[in-house]
């Protein structure tokens, strides 16, 4: 995995590496500000593990509270994201891996994920950079 670079404060977790297929659930607050749960379709599944920054790309601004993952034959959900008001407070390694500026701009623009010592750790000019990677470093790699 590669190293991540985090000064945001949030939690890291590693669960969603270690499966290769499962379940996802969000928790997601409605215009009417109640929280409903929502699973997510056989199809999306297979998608959300190949490309895990997709699972915070879902839904509006705001409203994706917690995303929850249970591997294949397991009975018990495990939290891969978790945002209580304006903090995000829990992220997968592989979805931070993923994460993209232009996505924590756009849908975390006022949570912790969006800070400029964090745009600064990473070296990210742009909304196509990786937002808990070095940008130099992987733009070598791809070289």
């Amino acid at each position: 995995m590669t190293n991540l670079i985090n000064t945001t404060g949030v939690n890291i977790v590693n669960h969603l590496s270690t499966w290769t297929s499962g379940h996802f659930r969000f928790v997601i607050k409605n215009r009417a500000g109640f929280l409903t749960v929502q699973d997510a379709m056989k199809v999306q599944d297979i998608d959300f593990l190949k490309k895990p920054e997709t699972l915070l790309t879902l839904h509006q601004k705001g409203a994706l509270q917690t995303v929850e993952f249970c591997p294949e034959g397991a009975v018990h959900y495990s939290t891969v994201f978790a945002r209580k008001g304006k903090k995000v407070i829990l992220l997968d390694q592989a979805i931070m891996a993923n994460l993209k500026l232009g996505t924590v701009s756009t849908l975390f623009g006022n949570t912790n994920l969006n800070t400029p010592t964090q745009r600064q750790a990473v070296n990210a000019k742009t909304w196509a950079d990786y937002a808990f990677i070095d940008n130099q470093e992987a733009s070598t790699e791809a070289l």
